[in-house]
């Protein structure tokens, strides 16, 4: 197996159930509202969505860890949207299924809020 690259995914009780309906193996696909799936590259960064945004107005949110080739996750440029902390790949909604089939292991939910 060549190396991977550790990626963070925050999501809410939807999204999570479509995960595990995965077997906990991939992204579902996105709504047609959300044209890029935004995995992020720093745990921290997952934790303020997931805690702020996903998990208010007594909402839940979850923190999700995943690896992928990180041969194949180099094809995404980097996206810094705030702080050097802030820092996502964009993987174009239409790309989901074949970033999927790179991710190795399982999808894992690390924190809960």
């Amino acid at each position: 197996m060549g190396t991977t690259r550790t990626l963070y995914r925050p999501v809410g009780p939807k999204e999570l159930a479509l995960i595990h309906a995965s077997n906990d193996r991939a992204f579902p696909p996105r709504l047609p509202s959300q044209p890029i799936f935004y995995p992020v590259l720093f745990e921290a960064y997952a934790i303020q969505i997931a805690r702020d945004w996903n998990a208010r107005d007594g909402k839940a949110g979850y923190v999700t860890r995943f690896q992928v080739e990180a041969a194949f996750a180099a094809r995404y440029p980097v996206h810094t949207v705030g702080s050097s902390l802030h820092q996502e790949l964009w993987v174009p909604a239409a790309e989901l299924d074949e970033f999927n089939a790179h991710i190795i292991g399982l999808i894992e939910v690390i924190h809960t809020f």
